[in-house]
């Protein structure tokens, strides 16, 4: 992005160290509240297995928790333009916690629809829009790094959270695995609050119809059906990958580690892809990450039972999930501008929670109908391809995003 496009009136404080300590404490907000979330497959066989449920009604707890931290951001992005991201966190990281203590005592699967969903739900929307809003609010010129850095935290604590449930797990229980979460989230979160500070720009100055006006632009409406699709692909191997391995002979801990993998790609991508934005353009490189997270169900079809090319797979699709992730905001923040943009970002990120509500329940009951995968592997591919096609139309208007109005 050319920098001679903004104004030299930059407001105090913008792209200086105390930018970076925001990013810390979202870094291991990130880390945790998906870490955890992310560890759902890890957890998916167990939980099966102890209540007698098939892959659709288990998968649909996931399924609850990822549409309601996603819709739930609406709110949270909005509560912190006015109140900025410390209170928010707070009242996340104390419902996260009573929701993994809750999940743990539960007898019937559907109250952990409600315990695990809500809670963790709750912990995700409070820890990831309000706290990104906030890193893309202290940066100007290193805005796509500074958000790409921050989401680390996405990649991080999948690729170490998922593996640690699994050997937990093993050794103690899913219940107790869930107790020992759910003490130890709110116990990082807390530290995480030191350093989560409003940015210089008071994204509470949003205008009073500022995310009815971004709805209404066509760039929105196909940004919102891109993220619907790729959303729906994106969470049937967060749920289902590692049920796959295992059924084809993979051990428990092997398998769960796919998803840490996932993680460890999602690195590659958040750090290479969106350094990759700044220099070719992010809505460029956002459309790439799209069409490689299509490519890299061909190699989950092809894979057959070879653990070395699920790894494979893991590691392509975790690059282009990182991608997502990392460009997203800052291609938000170029269509739309900082003003509000919590709000728009919460918005625009229930189309997510919506395809993460009905992708992993209708690809389980594809898998329990068909007693297959190719089905849903191959669905997969083509919502990512539609995905991408979606993005095709979108334009976005680069502007000074420190410009009055």
């Amino acid at each position: 992005m050319d920098t001679e496009t903004y104004p030299i009136d930059i407001p105090t404080g913008v792209d200086s160290w105390r930018g970076w300590v925001v990013v810390a404490a979202t870094f291991f907000s990130t880390f945790t509240v998906f870490g955890i979330a992310y560890s759902f497959g890890a957890f998916f066989s167990s939980m099966a297995g102890e209540f007698g449920a098939g892959k659709s009604a288990t998968s649909l707890m996931f399924s609850i928790t990822a549409f309601l931290y996603f819709s739930l951001g609406l709110l949270s992005g909005r509560v912190a333009d006015r109140f900025g991201p410390r209170p928010v966190l707070a009242v996340g990281a104390v419902v996260m916690g009573v929701g993994l203590i809750l999940t743990s005592l539960v007898d019937r699967l559907w109250l952990g629809y409600l315990t695990y969903g809500v809670g963790v739900g709750v912990g995700v929307s409070c820890g990831y829009v309000p706290m990104l809003a906030a890193v893309v609010g202290w940066f100007e010129r290193r805005r796509a790094i500074a958000s790409g850095v921050a989401v680390e935290g996405v990649g991080l604590g999948t690729l170490l959270i998922a593996r640690l449930a699994a050997e937990l797990i093993a050794l103690y229980g899913w219940r107790t695995t869930y107790v020992i979460f759910g003490l130890g989230a709110p116990a990082v979160l807390a530290v995480c609050l030191l350093g989560a500070a409003r940015p210089p720009v008071r994204l509470s100055e949003a205008e009073p119809l500022r995310i009815g006006e971004a709805v209404r632009t066509s760039a929105f409406r196909w940004f919102y059906l891109s993220a619907l699709l790729m959303s729906m692909a994106l969470f049937v191997p967060f749920v289902f990958l590692a049920a796959f391995a295992e059924e084809h002979g993979t051990s428990k801990v092997a398998a769960a580690s796919l998803l840490g993998v996932i993680g460890g790609g999602s690195i590659i991508g958040r750090l290479g892809l969106a350094a990759l934005g700044d220099w070719l353009g992010r809505m460029r490189v956002l459309r790439g990450s799209f069409l490689l997270l299509a490519v890299s169900f061909l190699l989950w079809l092809s894979a057959g039972g070879s653990f070395k090319m699920l790894f494979v797979f893991a590691i392509v699709m975790g690059i282009a999930y990182g991608g997502f992730i990392a460009l997203s905001p800052a291609v938000t923040a170029e269509m739309f501008g900082l003003v509000g943009l919590g709000g728009i970002m919460g918005a625009l990120y229930t189309s997510a929670g919506i395809g993460g509500l009905f992708g992993p329940p209708l690809a389980g009951m594809l898998i329990d109908f068909t007693n297959s995968y190719t089905v849903v592997i191959v669905s997969a591919m083509s919502l990512s391809l539609a995905a991408f096609v979606c993005l095709l139309p979108i334009k976005p208007a680069v502007e000074a995003p420190f410009k009055k109005s």
